[in-house]
């Protein structure tokens, strides 16, 4: 049995800078089958660095407190204090507070504890294709990312 203190768990950004609090729990207790993160969100912040999909992960999240705005496929989609939202596997969706007040939530992950980094597709705007369309993402020696067209070939690293 381990246990941890919230607070006590390490915070670690996201390489995009689109958050300033999430504490990865599940590396604080070594899971191996199961993600959890624990997430502050201020106006503005977001969980991820935009639209994308795990297709090896189930993803949940869990709002505490406040208010998240999901943008999913099938549109918009508010998860209010208390609720839950789930995306299966290849579901895009970017989750976010577009509010005024924090959101306290957590991000839950399965069936695994980290996913693969060739498993994420986003959707983002490539200057060749001139066109929103799907772009892998793979992490730099440096803790960046870096975004690979699925159209075109096209890579770079966002700024």
């Amino acid at each position: 049995m381990e246990k941890v203190a919230i607070d006590d768990v390490d915070i670690e950004t996201n390489p995009m800078d689109v958050h300033s609090v999430r504490r990865p729990v599940s590396d604080a207790l070594g899971f191996s089958d199961f993600a959890m993160n624990y997430f502050e969100l201020d106006p503005g912040e977001s969980f991820s660095g935009g639209m994308h999909t795990h297709y090896d992960q189930e993803e949940v999240f869990y709002i505490q407190a406040g208010t998240a705005t999901f943008d999913t496929d099938d549109g918009t989609v508010t998860v209010d204090e208390g609720e839950v939202i789930r995306f299966e596997p290849g579901d895009f969706q970017h989750g976010y507070n577009d509010g005024d007040e924090q959101i306290v939530g957590f991000a839950f992950g399965a069936p695994k504890s980290k996913h693969d980094w060739d498993q994420l597709e986003s959707l983002i705007y490539c200057q060749d294709c001139e066109a929103e369309v799907g772009h892998g993402l793979e992490l730099t020696d440096d803790g960046n990312f870096r975004l690979t067209c699925t159209e075109c070939g096209n890579a770079f690293v966002p700024q």
